[in-house]
């Protein structure tokens, strides 16, 4: 392991102090002082010496000194500017024999369409107010991601990893199972924040499929049946469905053709469903 310091309570006020960062609801900003936590989320995730991680909203460096720490080498995306120039510098001083392991882009995630050094890990403290769709997103478009753990807001991590049948079931549920396998991987205490958040945290683990359920194209229109069945969750899937099949009929149809009965609701159904039915509605346009 590379000789690391880790931020606590009194670097990370300092080092936000001599930058004027105030930290932001508008970007999601919590940074994590604790250590234990830091050195918790790198085990869970099972970082290890010599493979590229990517991290999402490194702030002042918290987190991604635990990774390097492992003696991983770090892909850290930060969208503002002022953090994304000082944390070259932060490593340097907290981990000199690391900083050339660090790679920064500074960059709004949502944009990134490939990260250098094929990452095989995502392990990131990520920004609440954006967390599922930059999660949706880097999984779309970097298939080097094969595992990783995020601590995210705990309502949405719920969703993330559920299953059918349940209220926390919905169209994040489901995206996020075409790409893998997701879990719940503990709870993570507001105190090991500043500023402390008025949510609860939760870290999220998930395991990416060796193949997913199908190619774009037909990811495109399952995810649009995703977004329709849980538009008006308490409606039928045969009334759900209308807007995107062109209406009642022809939703029923595709429904009672993939063995789906039409009066069930979204909460109900397996990915296996919603990507066949993504299937009809490939078929239905041609």
């Amino acid at each position: 392991m590379a000789e690391v310091r880790l931020l606590g309570p009194t670097e990370v006020r300092t080092l936000a102090e001599s930058l004027d960062v105030t930290p932001t609801k508008r970007l999601g900003q919590n940074f994590v002082h604790d250590a234990n936590t830091v050195r918790r989320i790198v085990r869970i995730a099972g970082v290890r010496a010599g493979e590229t991680v990517a991290e999402v909203g490194p702030g002042l460096g918290s987190l991604t000194l635990g990774l390097l720490e492992t003696g991983a080498s770090v892909v850290a995306v930060e969208i503002d500017g002022r953090l994304a120039d000082r944390l070259p510098e932060i490593v340097a001083e907290f981990a000199p024999e690391a900083a050339g392991r660090l790679t920064v882009i500074h960059e709004d995630a949502l944009r990134v369409t490939d990260l250098p050094g094929d990452p095989a890990r995502l392990v990131a403290n990520l920004p609440y107010n954006v967390s599922v769709p930059v999660l949706l997103h880097l999984l779309e478009h970097v298939p080097s991601l094969r595992s990783g753990v995020v601590m995210v807001q705990a309502e949405v991590g719920q969703r993330l990893a559920a299953g059918p049948g349940g209220k926390e079931y919905g169209a994040p549920s489901v995206k996020a199972a075409w790409y893998g396998e997701w879990a719940t991987a503990g709870s993570v205490s507001r105190q090991v924040f500043w500023p402390v958040p008025n949510v609860d945290s939760i870290l999220i683990s998930f395991e990416r499929h060796t193949s997913e359920p199908g190619d774009e194209a037909l990811r495109r229109t399952t995810f649009q049946v995703v977004d329709a069945a849980f538009r008006q969750r308490r409606k039928m899937l045969r009334q759900a469905l209308a807007p995107v099949f062109g209406d009642a009929g022809r939703a029923t149809a595709a429904l009672e053709e993939s063995g789906i009965d039409p009066t069930l609701r979204g909460e109900q159904l397996l990915l296996a469903q919603f990507v066949e039915l993504g299937r009809r509605l490939q078929a239905d346009r041609l």
